[in-house]
């Protein structure tokens, strides 16, 4: 092993351990890893920031700007519509919300398609006295299967096309993953709707049936008692009186930073802070009643105070959003947005302590207080999605029309080999814009941007790999431990060393490091390379064991009310039954 090697092999070990430890975001890990290959000269100083203008990136780019415009035209309405009937049985509900997710990840963001999905499945399993837990999981599945069938689907069919271009000239068409990713989410979701939904423990059934959306059966807040109240000076007991017949209960009484038990009864003074525990609709109510002021001092020293257009929001934190690893005191989000978190809640159980000291993960699901505008723009711009049935389209629905048969085009041209795929749809991007589709100022919203700074830090890395002959090393290493067995046993090595990496990594941080291995692999072998990408290609998106393998998994963590460990009850066997079915497609479609 050559000085180089050792050198690459120490940088990715430790690429591998911050992003597992999860201390830093993953974007900042990956650039700085870029930097540390610059810096000891792995990586040639020209070729530094080559990945931000790689055709991967720049595809991976347009691709979300174009789900985000196409998700908001309302021309997946119609598609939205078709959960109603299925909610009889749990199979029907679960197959339904799972094949919806799949249709809409072929041609957009699956990440996208579960944003627009998720407010309705768990609207929907409200009404059909169901735990959303059973269907959340499903539709999270469901939705990365879908994108194994396109190029477009899912960030390494992307990755992956693009480096088959760099190796043999000639990159993977928009429809080639088609075959083999058809079989495999046709299976999945035959899966996922019989035997998956069942394997979920069954956590939040009885809340669920009492009409409570996401396994929480209250949440914990804080109101503050203004100068003026007209309460202050009467007791605990006194107040409990007043609200009988609303369904919250004061759980402490805090005075200068002192919390004192409900039990104490001592009488109310201005500035008294009441920790309640309530549904929102309940908390709104107490507070009304009693003239008390939404939520409790901000580290500004201000207050949050009832509006005749306040509404109450509840929203899930996506990764990578702008709120992950904060303070909530440290926000100021109502000193400077007029907005409020009330309340939040992790993996389906409200926080106990201080709202304060609480440190924002992603997948927790916030209570939110503001008027309806200000939320309205807030909570995409924070990086967070509703959890609220709302209307798809926002006003364009004229649109979709339009917006699809430019999407069409982008595929048609793209397709037919007559531009590059990120040329078809940078044009169909401008094309957008100019025809008003798009306004200027959303352009970059859908951009997800972490991922994309992940991505073109980590194409020279990949670069690196392979010009220390890093590559070559794996994978002679892989052949030794396989030696003596056949080139397809080797292929289902491939495809579970890949499907573990991106349990715990990014799928397109998978994608990058493990395609030149699978190439290399196959060039030893002296057999085709393409079964060997396409293998890649499908264990770099199959993340079912864990939620932080696949951002979709990450979404579904506080709304389903699931633990770490539920992942692996539906997505080992999910993944078993990948392999199963992918590897004799794979030698079909792309023989050896």
């Amino acid at each position: 092993m050559t000085e180089q090697q050792m050198l690459i092999f120490a940088i990715l070990a430790g690429l591998f351990g911050l992003l597992v430890w999860g201390r830093w975001r993953y974007d900042v890990v990956a650039f700085a890893c870029l930097m540390v290959t610059v810096v000891t000269g792995l990586v040639p100083i020209n070729q530094a920031f080559s990945g931000f203008g790689h055709p991967a990136t720049i595809t991976v780019a347009a691709v979300l700007i174009l789900s985000r415009v196409l998700s908001g035209s309302g021309a997946i309405d119609l598609l939205a519509r078709l959960i109603r009937p299925a909610m009889g049985s749990t199979t029907g509900h679960a197959g339904i919300l799972a094949g919806l997710g799949a249709a809409m990840s072929t041609m957009m963001n699956n990440v996208g398609a579960l944003g627009i999905l998720l407010p309705m499945a768990l609207q929907s399993a409200r009404k059909a006295a169901r735990a959303p837990a059973k269907l959340l999981m499903p539709l999270s599945f469901g939705s990365i299967l879908g994108g194994l069938i396109t190029l477009i689907g899912t960030p390494p069919n992307i990755i992956i096309a693009t480096y088959r271009e760099e190796v043999t000239g000639e990159p993977f068409a928009m429809f080639d993953y088609a075959p083999v990713g058809l079989a495999v989410a046709a299976a999945g979701l035959i899966f996922v709707a019989l035997i998956g939904w069942r394997l979920v423990p069954d956590r939040g059934a009885s809340q669920a049936a009492g009409g409570d959306l996401f396994d929480i059966e209250n949440y914990i807040t804080e109101v503050a008692v203004p100068a003026d109240n007209p309460h202050i000076g009467k007791t605990l007991s006194e107040i409990d009186e007043l609200t009988k017949d609303i369904d919250a209960v004061i759980m402490d009484q805090i005075r200068n930073d002192r919390v004192y038990p409900a039990a104490t009864r001592k009488q109310l003074q201005a500035g008294d802070i009441l920790k309640i525990e309530a549904a929102p609709e309940e908390i709104d109510k107490f507070v009304t009643k009693l003239g008390l002021e939404i939520g409790s001092e901000d580290s500004a020293g201000k207050k949050a105070k009832k509006t005749e257009d306040a509404t109450l929001m509840e929203a899930v934190v996506a990764p990578g959003s702008r709120l992950e690893g904060r303070l909530v005191g440290s926000l100021r989000l109502f000193a400077r947005r007029g907005i409020m978190i009330l309340a939040v809640s992790r993996q389906g159980k409200p926080f106990r302590g201080r709202l304060r000291s609480f440190r924002i993960r992603p997948g927790d699901v916030l209570l939110l207080h503001g008027e309806t505008e200000q939320l309205a723009d807030l909570v995409p711009s924070l990086g967070c999605l509703p959890l609220a049935e709302r209307e798809l389209h926002f006003g364009k629905r004229k649109q979709g029309p339009a917006v699809i048969a430019i999407f069409a085009a982008a595929i048609a041209a793209a397709s037919l080999g007559l531009v590059p795929i990120q040329i078809a749809f940078g044009i169909a991007v401008a094309v957008l814009v100019v025809g008003g589709f798009l306004q200027v100022r959303e352009l970059y919203d859908g951009i997800d941007w972490p991922v994309i700074v992940l991505l073109a830090s980590l194409i020279p890395v990949g670069g690196a790999l392979q010009t220390t002959g890093a590559t070559t090393l794996i994978a002679d290493g892989l052949l030794l431990a396989t030696a003596g067995l056949s080139a397809v046993v080797v292929l289902v090595v491939v495809m579970v060393v890949t499907m573990t990496l991106s349990d715990i990594l990014n799928n397109a941080a998978t994608a990058v490091v493990m395609a030149p291995i699978a190439a290399t692999i196959a060039e030893r072998l002296g057999v085709n390379a393409d079964p060997f990408l396409m293998a890649t290609a499908v264990a770099a998106s199959c993340a079912f064991l864990t939620p932080i393998g696949h951002q979709n998994n990450a979404l579904i963590l506080g709304p389903g009310g699931y633990r770490f460990g539920d992942y692996w009850r539906m997505g080992l066997p999910l993944e078993i039954l990948v392999i199963m079915v992918a590897v004799p497609m794979i030698l079909l479609v792309w023989p050896l």
